[in-house]
């Protein structure tokens, strides 16, 4: 059986989608399919990078794709944006794709010297990991912490 796949889509798939991507194939990949993209992708944030690597998680070799690149080829279960500019945005996918919208401060957006920029990227990486553990539960999913 397919397992069903999950898209998470922001402006640049640089922070939030890929620590979200990142995130739910920690705790759930054995259910799902799990796939980050951007509208206008830009390069891997550092400090994402930096934030994940805190909890263990890897994802120094996640980089950020345009969303075209899965534009009719892969049918989503779900389309999960992050941000409010993905939402106005996001293309419509073929098939019957459940969308959500996740709205989450853009940590790249802090101002400030390197620990305070640091701190907002961890506030958000603490907020997604909550909100997909959530989400899981919601949705009956049984998932490892």
């Amino acid at each position: 059986m397919e397992k069903p796949k999950v898209l998470f889509l922001c402006t640049e798939n640089s922070a939030r989608s890929q620590m979200a991507e990142a995130l739910l194939k920690k705790y759930a990949g054995n259910k799902f399919d799990v796939y980050s993209a951007g509208l206008e992708p830009g390069i891997l944030n550092p400090l994402a990078v930096e934030a994940m690597k805190e909890i263990g998680i890897d994802i120094n070799g996640q980089y950020s794709k345009p969303v075209k690149l899965f534009l009719g080829k892969l049918n989503f279960t779900y389309i999960i944006t992050l941000c409010d500019n993905a939402e106005k945005r996001c293309p419509i996918f073929p098939g019957n794709s459940i969308r959500f919208h996740w709205p989450f401060e853009d940590p790249a957006a802090q101002k400030g010297d390197e620990e305070s920029k640091l701190n907002k990227f961890r506030k958000i990486r603490d907020q997604i990991r909550d909100k997909i553990k959530q989400w899981l539960k919601e949705e009956n999913t049984s998932y490892q912490c």
